[in-house]
């Protein structure tokens, strides 16, 4: 009955929203992506190094939206150092991902201590406050879930649906899944295969990038060391999860979510009862489940993870 009180709760269903709204944003960043061919493993870092940019540009007085200009910029920065190695030059994606997670990380790290040598604990910025919406927000139910959050995850919404527009009912979105399933295909109507890829890979960096603003721009109200706790990895997995499908996406983040967000309440019901590292460890657990479940069915692009060199078949 207390898990059932929950799940049926609209605190519980707002939260669940709310945790989902970073994955959002990664997952479909990490869409485009693939559905252009490149595998981005630096999503990890590109979350940090947004989080700390658009934290960091606030602080400096850029204004919240800048934050969010900011931390774009600087994840289609680090998206086009990984396009450039793994497009036209036609490295390893894995190793590339990797290198630049490893790269953004650092780099977001000696900035902060860089710029700040001396203090103990990160200054704190006025971050995203909910949208109080005259009349919606007062609605039962959807009036707490949806229109008390903030504009970041409004704008994760709108990304969600854009996304799935372009994909589906734009010629530059069927040029991007070409060139993801058949570039060869692509070269012989006489576009660019290189600037498909690098541009959705820089387009796919920007929005995870404005995943780790979100963190430190409306969940929290400072950045600290540790803060994207592997978000950038499950995004990985959602995108399997979701085949490739901005609107699946969608769903798989709010199904994870809502597992974080049922654990933390789980663990102040009977967490006297239960380790709580059982509690912190239920949503990946369930998360993996629901992704072998998934990935048996799934049409993945398929020239993921192959380099395409103009001139050889």
């Amino acid at each position: 009955m207390d898990i059932l009180n929950i799940l049926l709760s609209e605190s519980f269903w707002a939260a669940s929203l709310r945790i989902a709204t970073p994955l959002i944003f990664g997952v479909l960043g990490a869409l485009i992506c693939e559905r252009a061919g490149v595998l981005n493993l630096g999503i990890e870092g590109i979350f940090v190094v947004g989080a700390m940019c658009g934290w960091m540009a606030v602080w400096l007085g850029a204004g919240l939206w800048g934050g969010v200009l900011v931390a774009a910029l600087a994840g289609a920065f680090f998206g086009l150092l990984h396009a450039i190695l793994t497009v036209p030059l036609g490295l390893s994606q894995h190793v590339s991902g990797l290198g630049i997670t490893l790269f953004a990380t650092s780099v977001s790290y000696y900035t902060y201590r860089t710029a700040l040598p001396n203090v103990s604990s990160p200054p704190r910025i006025e971050p995203f406050q909910p949208l109080d919406l005259p009349v919606l927000s007062d609605l039962p139910f959807l009036g707490t879930v949806l229109f008390q959050q903030t504009a970041l995850t409004w704008l994760a919404l709108l990304m969600v649906a854009a996304v799935w527009y372009v994909m589906n009912r734009t010629a530059l979105g069927v040029a991007i899944q070409a060139v993801g399933d058949n570039p060869d295909s692509i070269d012989a109507q006489g576009l660019s295969v290189y600037g498909l890829r690098i541009g959705a890979i820089v387009a796919g960096s920007a929005l995870m990038a404005l995943g780790g603003a979100f963190l430190t721009m409306s969940a929290f109200d400072a950045f600290f060391f540790g803060m994207v706790n592997g978000r950038g990895w499950v995004c990985i997995a959602l995108v399997i999860f979701a085949s490739w499908r901005p609107g699946k996406a969608l769903l798989g983040a709010l199904l994870f979510g809502a597992f974080d967000a049922l654990q933390v309440r789980l663990q102040t019901e009977i967490g006297a009862l239960v380790p709580g590292q059982v509690f912190l460890m239920a949503p990946y657990i369930l998360s993996i489940i629901a992704l072998v479940v998934a990935a048996r069915s799934a049409d993945y692009p398929r020239a993921l993870l192959t380099p395409w060199f103009k001139g050889q078949r």
